[in-house]
């Protein structure tokens, strides 16, 4: 495969942090044959000095809320023709599955801007673009930060990944009539849902955000591929896309978005975040279904004429 690393300096300006230069990563084919792109920005591990350092935990306890390894889970797919896009800063540090600017005024020392969304249920919950809390609602922070903190990893961050990925759809959309987002996550084995934690009942979990992200055969042939290898697999609960999903998804104008969400604990040990020895199977079954997917998007065709793209961060 081809390798295209973006987000220098040269054509961002100042990285936000040294080890964050660049923010993430293009896995070009080395033939695009097919209308899917894979998307991970759950998985970056590159955990920048100054914010553990700022941090009331550990490095261990901040990656609690990463999606370990899902980027190499799906990477062997890449050579069937698919891009990826794989985040490299973690979902601790910033969230590019969260509108752009969900952020918490409590976290900050100074105003926000007007436009900024402080009221959604992810920012009640601690985990807005700039998140307040990981795993089972620890805090990050020992102290307020400040709001140009906030607004400079926004931009240096948050901004280039999504003109990437709206690129990518693009790019699909003008080749092949139709683009088709695998947005790609994991989740953990145990929910705490409930006053007593309970393990997670399914393996894994699609989301079409109730059937209105992608077109049907989409999901119906996830879930009938996962099922015939012998996962257990759930729609939509409690998992039915994130705003990745949600926001360029629009299958009247030829973009399908589809989320999948799989079980940590079928691939890692979730406290010592070591890859089990079934590892190499998953990612080959992974492999199998966006094989499956890529059959089925040819046969959904497109107008490649194409639709507008919504904008995502400008």
């Amino acid at each position: 495969m081809k390798r295209f690393r973006s987000g220098d300096p040269a054509t961002t300006g100042e990285p936000v942090e040294p080890e964050l230069a660049q923010p993430y990563e293009i896995l070009d084919p080395e033939q695009l044959t097919t209308p899917l792109i894979l998307s991970s920005p759950h998985s970056g591990r590159i955990y920048p000095a100054r914010f553990v350092a700022a941090s009331r935990l550990t490095a261990q306890a901040l990656r609690k809320s990463e999606d370990a390894f899902v980027d190499d889970l799906f990477a062997p797919a890449v050579a069937l023709g698919a891009p990826m896009l794989r985040a490299h800063f973690p979902r601790a540090y910033l969230d590019a599955n969260r509108e752009p600017y969900e952020l918490d005024p409590r976290m900050f020392d100074g105003k926000l801007p007007a436009f900024a969304n402080t009221r959604s249920l992810r920012v009640a919950g601690g985990l807005g673009t700039i998140a307040r809390v990981v795993g089972e609602s620890q805090d990050i922070y020992a102290r307020r930060m400040p709001v140009e903190e906030a607004l400079r990893r926004i931009e240096g961050l948050y901004k280039p990944f999504h003109s990437a990925l709206r690129g990518l759809m693009r790019r699909a959309a003008g080749r092949f009539g139709l683009a088709v987002l695998i947005d790609c996550h994991s989740m953990p084995s145990w929910t705490s849902a409930s006053a007593k934690p309970e393990r997670m009942g399914a393996d894994i979990i699609l989301g079409d955000r109730y059937g209105t992200s992608c077109h049907p055969a989409l999901i119906d042939v996830a879930e009938k591929h996962l099922r015939m290898l012998g996962y257990h697999v759930q729609r939509n609960k409690p998992y039915a896309g994130g705003f990745i999903t949600e926001h360029y998804g629009s299958p009247g104008a030829g973009f399908h978005a589809l989320q999948i969400e799989i079980n940590r604990g079928l691939y890692m040990e979730e406290e010592t975040l070591a890859r089990r020895p079934a590892f190499a199977q998953v990612s080959m079954d992974l492999r199998d279904v966006v094989e499956s997917l890529m059959k089925t998007a040819a046969d959904i065709g497109g107008d490649r004429s194409g639709g507008t793209l919504p904008l995502a961060a400008e």
